[in-house]
């Protein structure tokens, strides 16, 4: 069952969390994604401050052409640059989850990325979507 978020969207997945981590890197490259950055945050806690985590892992997506445009339309937009997306357990299952483009940008105030906005959260739902549960 989907959770919308006010600032995305979460999916749960019956798959274990490092066969979820590879589909959805998978499914992020059929959507025309890259992976900038990731993040093992449970990693980073447990080497940085000793803190145990659940398996927790942010990869920064980014679509070349989308970004290309969007940096266009606003030179300051790398701040809000990449698309995260959260693959974590929790309470046992495996929940995948992606940011909503259309709200993070909003905050810009510039309606040339409202377009973009809607490109890139119609990818990433389809990511969300083809998760099996």
């Amino acid at each position: 069952m989907p959770t919308q978020i006010s600032y995305g969207r979460a999916v749960p997945s019956d798959m274990n969390f490092p066969r979820a981590v590879a589909r959805v890197r998978e499914l992020l490259k059929n959507e025309g994604f890259g992976i900038l950055c990731e993040i093992d945050v449970a990693k980073t806690l447990k080497d940085k401050i000793g803190a145990e985590f659940r398996p927790y892992v942010i990869l920064g997506a980014c679509n070349p052409n989308l970004a290309h445009r969007a940096l266009e339309a606003e030179e300051q937009l790398g701040l809000l640059l990449p698309c995260n997306v959260v693959v974590q357990e929790i309470g046992g299952k495996t929940v995948i989850s992606a940011v909503d483009a259309s709200k993070m940008l909003e905050v810009v105030g510039n309606s040339a990325l409202h377009e973009i906005a809607v490109d890139a959260n119609s990818r990433l739902q389809r990511v969300l979507d083809n998760i099996k549960p």
